[in-house]
């Protein structure tokens, strides 16, 4: 197997430890708050900030693993493990987002008066503390789907919060006391929305599936284009992790060569692959009038 030499953006835990501690801070002070402020939405927003520790601390976890070196047991190492984590986070996203619904569907008709000054403080630390996290992780969301799931954990509490606030303004100024339950469903329905997104990507990663963005005939036409190939075949293209995307394949050569000429022409398709489709793990069995199928895709 072949592996093109590429720059990686390197994702450090060091900010994930750092939201860990100021979302267990706020998850803390919004449950006491909750309690003795009456506030169903403030009680939400702590336990959605409390599965984010929980998804953080997962996270950073998987982040530790993924780092580790691969080894006769484990030859690709733990490169998946935070694969696993994004689909684990998003899963919890949406197992709150539904308890939250429960809760404010049975309190919606029958609201309750609830401290509004309290809910507002603690709604304004919440936006402070979740925008500070945000702003920490989100560079690397855009490089790592595992941070990238801690990142939507952090940005949904924060436009909880917000959505706390404008329910806690409500409350005080107009006696809304039925906003709260509304709050929480529009925060609900708004984490089931993000989650969505990122189990799908996370599932597609961790079946193997094809990415989106490639186009296999595509690939193959390209491949075609290089003077000594006959037929690429038996192909199979998928993410091992965010970083690096494998391609392996049959290729039926034009003619019958050396395994030097052959190194050469592997040489050729690899800087196509990656130029051009930046896949950058490439393993080719390279054949010669081999009598099996010649299809593009083939059920191994």
């Amino acid at each position: 197997m072949s592996k093109i030499a590429i720059h990686k953006h390197e994702v450090k835990g060091n900010n994930l430890i750092l939201s860990i501690l100021l979302n267990l801070l706020i998850t803390i002070a919004q449950v006491i708050g909750g309690i003795i402020s009456g506030s169903l939405a403030l009680i939400s927003d702590a336990l959605h900030n409390f599965s984010d520790v929980l998804s953080l601390v997962f996270s950073l976890v998987a982040h530790k693993l993924s780092r580790r070196k691969a080894s006769l047991n484990n030859t690709f190492g733990y490169k998946r493990a935070e694969l696993i984590a994004a689909f684990i986070n998003a899963i919890t996203l949406i197992i709150v987002a539904f308890f939250l619904i429960y809760e404010a569907s049975s309190r919606l008709f029958h609201p309750e008066p609830i401290k509004s000054g309290l809910v507002i403080w603690l709604a304004l630390l919440g936006i402070v503390v979740n925008g500070g996290s945000v702003l920490l992780l989100k560079k690397d969301s855009a490089h790592n789907l595992n941070m990238k799931s801690a990142y939507l954990h952090l940005l949904t509490d924060m436009m909880a919060s917000v959505a706390v606030l404008v329910g806690g303004l409500l409350m005080k100024f107009y006696g809304w006391f039925w906003v709260d339950s509304v709050m929480t469903l529009l925060i609900a329905s708004y984490l089931i929305y993000v989650s969505y997104d990122l189990i799908k990507s996370a599932t597609k990663m961790l079946m193997l599936f094809t990415p989106d963005y490639i186009n296999i005939k595509e690939i193959v036409r390209e491949v075609h284009k290089i003077k000594g190939v006959n037929k690429l075949h038996h192909i199979h293209i998928w993410h091992l992790n965010d970083e690096e995307l494998h391609l392996e394949a049959h290729l039926d050569c034009s003619e019958d060569i050396k395994m030097s000429e052959f190194n050469i022409l592997l040489e050729k398709i690899e800087t196509v692959l990656y130029n051009e489709f930046k896949i950058n793990h490439i393993n080719i069995q390279p054949e010669f009038k081999k009598e099996d199928p010649k299809d593009f895709i083939v059920q191994d």
